[in-house]
């Protein structure tokens, strides 16, 4: 477990704890220009959040799991190179955990692997997408009326979001409502009750970020990469989409 405060934000231990089951690792190279996944969404939430949050880190995929869901007020779910259908010891146990989260009322936020186990775990469905990965900037459509959506600011009906995935949602949990969607990805977003909102892009991963990944990666996908490097020159939604999360986490 490891601990640590937003970049905006004091020292001082927190009143709040906001825990982060971390199911995977950003690319070695890229850690130490952007750092892994408690440092993303610490500097996407900082500016949101005020001084009273401590962001918790459990590496869930090496064994690390927390011993109840009240160890934290709210949790996030990071994304992960791992497949939610594979069958790891670890991704059960995540799963275990996060139904236990929803069970108790907690605020969830699950993105990209999280939103994919999210929906396992209620029993949804999650394979690879026919039409291969989505990578680069995306737009996705938005509902009306986005749960928790913050008063102070003005929904749009469509966000501009990063992508890197290569599994999708195709059906949602019992209970589930549609959130976002775009052709690639119907199902881009969710919400599970009052508490939980899933996310398929990953809103904490900045252009560059982006860019540098995408380029590491072109033997993976070489026709997709001039496109979804053009796509990374106009500006995305990130930073609202990342308000949201943290009112959603830190609202009562």
């Amino acid at each position: 477990m490891r601990t640590g405060s937003f970049p905006t934000m004091s020292n001082l231990t927190g009143q709040r704890r906001i825990g982060l089951l971390q199911c995977g690792h950003v690319n070695d190279l890229l850690v130490a220009d952007h750092g892994d996944y408690p440092e993303l969404f610490a500097a996407l939430l900082g500016p949101r959040l005020g001084p009273d949050i401590e962001l918790v880190a459990f590496d869930v995929d090496h064994g690390e799991m927390p011993d109840s869901p009240t160890e934290c007020d709210a949790w996030l779910v990071s994304g992960s190179a791992s497949s939610t259908y594979e069958p790891l010891a670890w991704i059960d146990d995540a799963a275990s955990f996060v139904t236990r989260i929803v069970d108790q009322d907690l605020p969830l936020v699950a993105v990209c692997f999280g939103h994919q186990l999210l929906a396992q775990a209620f029993g949804g469905n999650v394979r690879r997408c026919d039409d291969g990965w989505a990578i680069g900037v995306h737009h996705y459509d938005l509902v009306p009326d986005l749960p928790r959506w913050p008063t102070d600011i003005a929904q749009p009906t469509r966000a501009a979001i990063v992508a890197s995935h290569q599994d999708q949602v195709t059906t949602l949990p019992d209970g589930a409502v549609l959130l976002a969607s775009t052709d690639h990805c119907p199902i881009a977003a969710f919400s599970l009750g009052p508490n939980a909102l899933a996310i398929q892009p990953h809103p904490e991963f900045s252009r560059a970020l982006s860019g540098q990944l995408t380029g590491a990666r072109r033997h993976i996908f070489p026709d997709l990469v001039d496109d979804a490097l053009t796509s990374l020159d106009a500006p995305t939604d990130r930073q609202i989409v990342g308000d949201w999360m943290a009112d959603f986490l830190t609202r009562s």
